[in-house]
This record gives C-alpha cells, sequence and structure tokens, in this order.
C-alpha cells in the first residue's frame, strides 16, 4: 500500500492480481476488457482513414493461410500437368485441381466470415450472405462475358436486379457483411429478448440481401471493376509500377501495406493473377540487399547481429526487422532499397510477372509465381542495385564521429550529423536488459542503476515491471527500441512503447513528476506513431525538475517482464 500524489495505491503481486480481479468483475458484474480491447479502443481515436485501412488489413490478413496454401497447390498441380504427360487428365488431377480452386471460387464467402468477424457480427450471418451472393441459382459472374449467356431478371419493387453472382468481386461483400452487422447491432438493441432469437436473423439477413442485390452490389462491384482495371493498368504500366516499387517501403513504414491485400484479392478473384505481388517483392528484396550490404560492411558487432539476420527475415518477405532495424534507421540503405525495388518492378511490369496467390513475397514467392526465371532475374535487380548503392552510400560512423560528428560540431551525448540534426550517441548500442523477445537499449546518456535503487517505492519494489533507472547527463530520451508508441502521459512525462514479442515498455522520466503538470516536457511523437532504435521521443528540461525538488532519474521498465523467464538485466 503506497500513498503517491494523494492517491491510495493498492499494488498486488503477479499471480495474486488476476485472482483478484477476476472476484472483481464477480463482485461488480463488470466485464473484463482483454489487451486486444484495448488496442481497439486505442484504435477507435484513430482518424476515420486509419481506421477504415485498419478493417480492410483485419478483414483480408486472416485469411492468408487459405489463399496461400490455395496458391501454392494450384501452382504445383500445373507444374505436375506440364511435366509429367497425361497427368493433367487423370482423376488424380481433377480432385486435386478441385481442391487448389475452392478457396477461390467460393471466396466471397471466405471474405464475408472474416467481416464479419471484424466487424462484431454473427459469422454465420455472415457466411448466409456471402453464400447468397453467389448461389448456384445465380449465373455465374464468369459466364456473363460468354456468347450464349442469358441473363434474366428480378422485379423488386421500381428495381431490376440481374440474377447474376459476385464471383471475381470482393469489396461489395465487405460493404454487404458491414451493413449487415450494423443491422444486427441495431436489431439486438431494440427488438425484445421474447423474440429476439428468430426476428433479428430474419430481419437482418432480409434486409442486408435486399440492398445487397440492389444497391450495393451494382454499385461496388463497378467501382470494385474499375479500380482493378487501373490497379493492373498501374502494375502493367512501367512508369506506374516503378513508382509503386519506390515507395512500398513507405507504406510498410506507416503500416498502411495492407491494405494492398484487397487489391490482390480482387485480382486473383477477377483473373486468376496476381500482378501486384512482383511490385511487393522487388520492394522487399531490396529492403533486404540493404540490409545484407549494412552487415556485411559494418564493423560495430552489434549492428551486424541486427542487420544479418534481419536481412535473412527480409529475403522471405518479412520487411519490417530490416526497415525498422537498420535500413530507416540509417536511412541511406533505405533510400538504396527504395531505388533497387523500383528497378525490380521495372522489369517486373516489362515481363509481365504474375502471382497465383497473395501474401508471400521475396524467395517463398518461387511457390505462386508463375515465371520463376523472370522473377530470379527481378530479384538479382532489386537486390543486387539496392546491395551495390548502400555499400556505397552508406558509410559507419567511427568512435571519432560519435565524438565530434561528420561536420566536427560536438552534441552533449548525441551526435550532430551532417544535416545538423542530433542523434543518438554510443550509448543507444549499450544494451541495458533483453528476453527473448529482444534487447532493449539506454534511452538516454547517463549512468545506468538497476531498478531497485531508484528512490521510489512504486518503481524499486517491481511491481510495475523489472528494468533500469539512468541518472541523466542529457535532456533527450530516445527509443530503446523499435515499436509503437502505445501511450502518451497528459503529463507530458511518461511514454508507452509496444514492441518485438508484445514487449510493454514505460519510459518515466523522473519521480513524482506529474505534479510539474507537463512544464518542461516537450514529447516528440503521439500516440500510435511507429518508431525506431535511437528516434527521439522527449525532450525534458533537467533545471526545471531540479527545481521542483524532483529527483530526475529516468525510468525504464518492461511492465509485462514477468511474462518472460528469461528476462534479464545487463548492468
Amino acid at each position: 500500500m503506497f500513498e503517491n500524489n494523494g492517491q491510495l495505491q493498492l499494488i498486488i503481486g503477479t499471480g495474486t492480481v488476476n485472482k483478484v480481479y477476476d472476484e472483481f468483475l464477480s463482485v461488480t458484474g463488470m466485464s473484463a476488457a482483454t489487451k486486444d480491447d484495448v488496442k481497439a479502443a486505442a484504435a477507435a481515436k484513430q482518424p476515420l482513414w486509419k481506421r477504415m485501412l485498419k478493417a480492410l488489413g483485419d478483414v483480408f490478413v486472416p485469411i492468408l493461410p487459405a489463399i496461400v496454401a490455395s496458391g501454392l497447390m494450384m501452382g504445383l498441380i500445373e507444374a505436375l500437368g506440364k511435366a509429367i504427360p497425361g497427368f493433367a487428365g487423370t482423376d488424380w488431377y481433377g480432385f486435386l485441381d478441385m481442391i487448389a480452386n475452392t478457396a477461390f471460387a467460393y471466396l466471397p464467402v471466405i471474405v464475408a466470415v472474416s467481416a464479419a468477424r471484424v466487424f462484431g457480427g454473427n459469422i454465420f450471418l455472415g457466411a448466409v450472405i456471402g453464400l447468397s451472393m453467389i448461389h448456384s441459382s445465380l449465373l455465374n459472374a464468369w459466364a456473363v462475358g460468354s456468347a450464349d449467356a442469358s441473363i434474366n431478371y428480378w422485379h423488386l419493387f421500381f428495381f431490376n436486379v440481374r440474377q447474376v453472382g459476385y464471383q471475381g468481386h470482393v469489396v461489395p461483400v465487405v460493404i454487404a457483411v458491414w451493413l449487415m452487422c450494423i443491422i444486427e447491432k441495431w436489431l439486438h438493441k431494440h427488438v425484445p429478448e421474447m423474440i429476439d432469437l428468430f426476428v433479428t436473423p430474419l430481419c437482418t439477413v432480409l434486409a442486408t440481401t435486399f440492398l445487397t442485390f440492389t444497391i450495393i452490389g451494382p454499385i461496388f462491384a463497378q467501382l470494385e471493376t474499375w479500380v482493378l482495371a487501373g490497379a493492373q493498368v498501374l502494375v502493367q504500366n512501367p512508369i506506374g509500377a516503378c513508382i509503386m516499387g519506390a515507395i512500398y517501403p513507405w507504406t510498410v513504414v506507416m503500416g498502411l501495406h495492407h491494405m494492398y491485400n484487397i487489391i490482390e484479392a480482387g485480382m486473383l478473384a477477377s483473373v486468376g493473377l496476381n500482378t501486384w505481388m512482383p511490385i511487393a517483392s522487388a520492394a522487399n528484396f531490396a529492403q533486404f540487399g540493404a540490409c545484407l550490404a549494412v552487415g556485411i560492411k559494418a564493423r560495430n558487432h552489434k549492428t551486424k547481429v541486427v542487420a544479418l539476420p534481419s536481412s535473412l527475415s527480409a529475403a522471405l518477405g518479412i520487411t519490417e526487422p530490416a526497415i525498422f532495424g537498420i535500413n530507416m534507421r540509417f536511412f541511406k540503405p533505405f533510400i538504396a532499397g527504395m531505388i533497387g525495388g523500383a528497378a525490380g518492378a521495372l522489369f517486373g511490369a516489362v515481363t509481365g510477372i504474375g502471382a497465383k496467390a497473395y501474401g508471400v513475397t521475396g524467395i517463398p514467392g518461387y511457390l505462386t509465381i508463375d515465371k520463376p526465371v523472370q522473377y530470379t532475374i527481378l530479384l538479382a535487380i532489386s537486390g543486387g542495385i539496392a546491395f551495390v548503392l548502400s555499400t556505397i552510400l552508406w558509410k559507419e560512423e567511427t568512435e571519432e564521429d560519435g565524438e565530434n560528428g561528420e561536420d566536427g560540431k560536438t552534441a552533449e551525448s548525441g551526435v550532430i550529423g551532417a544535416d545538423g540534426n542530433e542523434t543518438a550517441g554510443d550509448f543507444i548500442n549499450n544494451v541495458v536488459f533483453r528476453s527473448s523477445a529482444g534487447e532493449l537499449v539506454q534511452p538516454v546518456a547517463g549512468k545506468v542503476i538497476p531498478y531497485t535503487e531508484i528512490r521510489d517505492e512504486t518503481f524499486n519494489s517491481g511491481v510495475m515491471g523489472k528494468g533500469v533507472g539512468i541518472e541523466p547527463e542529457e535532456g533527450i530520451v530516445y527509443a530503446p527500441m523499435d515499436g509503437e508508441i502505445s501511450s502518451v502521459a497528459d503529463s507530458k512525462h511518461a511514454i508507452g512503447i509496444d514492441g518485438a514479442g508484445d514487449m510493454e515498455l514505460l519510459i518515466h522520466v523522473g519521480v513524482d513528476t506529474v505534479e510539474m503538470n507537463g512544464d518542461g516536457f516537450t514529447p516528440l511523437v503521439a500516440e500510435g506513431d511507429k518508431v525506431t532504435k535511437g528516434q527521439k521521443l522527449l525532450k525534458f528540461d533537467r533545471e526545471k525538475i531540479r527545481a521542483a525538488g524532483h529527483p530526475e532519474t529516468v525510468v525504464m521498465l518492461l511492465t509485462n517482464s514477468d511474462d518472460y523467464e528469461d528476462f534479464e538485466l545487463k548492468l
């Protein structure tokens, strides 16, 4: 029990706190908030366009395994059909081909179920909506273009509704299920519980399907057709592909790259070939080449041990470690990667490379690509150019540079670069604690002490997590890891960061500095921002903290350190 800043704080130990919390919920009748609930609440504060993109990503990312599995199987079956004469006419070929095409034939249903889960509706009602849009009584959309296709119409009120399915479309499905969830939630609130069980599903399905076939389907199917046509023109046009190959890594940095899933899914559903994938693959493999160059050229051991594994990850299509850990941090390798990605995407557009799935790039992309030889050349161009340019452009900072900067100016404990911007000094490479989730480095210049020596019972008892304190020598806090800003205190003195492996980090400047109400503190980031190790997060006035009578110790705690059995301080 502590009394702090006029508040009575009851602190309960790990393990016991969960039991007390469960009992508290039982007594009060309140419902628990999971970590996902908290993240959803934080996401609700984001701008509308970010929430829309996040929702699309949440719909299409979970169905990746089904799409990837089907795409891989289609590629393998086609390869066997070409390699083994006569296999294409066998029962085994027909059976395997049927399985491989299932996910794409019924893609609207898979999308509908995923969308219902994301938008908070009944997933089985979502499945009904998806099934209704490709019902067997409707003319298959693929047959509409044939010469003998005869289209019938329903005359519903003043609507003439074509009896045509929505094979090859995904956007109308997402919009329809989103509307379904709104109707369902509204009915649950207004229909008496006695009849809710059968009235709500009945009215939800009837209203949604009517609006889907009369308004949503025709409008958004046409819009999707136009968007896909524009995307195909863009990626097949060498100039458009070149531009997208260059800017693709920026969309990864901003967390917007999942928006491409809807375009890729639409391409697969409509024409059966994803021509967007080579652009993403060129951009990702270029980041691999740039990161590998840093790993080979670096003399600093810590830089090397981060760069080499990160480059391998990028080669397999996961670029975040390379981008945030190395390329964006040194920036010149990032630019080299953009140039390499542009060149590779240009080659991909000229040669017309495509894939039979989405979500797979880099080396695993060979399993879905239609032109493996050209794809090999694409990877060589993008990765090779980025590697060479990064080797030429990037120069490792020496100890002398760390003291004087490239232009000879000095900073208190940081470095003044040639562009005049201050960056963290050598202390940013000082690992202070690590776990299986990763390493965290010193966030501010100064003497590091274990959390048990911090002059505050709340911090030194470990109940808020284990970590370190730093007696600062300067007034700038730098990011100790790559991650996302989860919170910035209203009083500006504390910042939360979510990192790899679900790490939850708290950086708290000073002790009891909440009483200063933000005076002397200048946050340089906002909630939701992506940050990289070494990026400036917060400026603080040490003189004002001392004048207010508070210790200026910077506290860095891993608040969920008990989640990691291998957590250890490195002092």
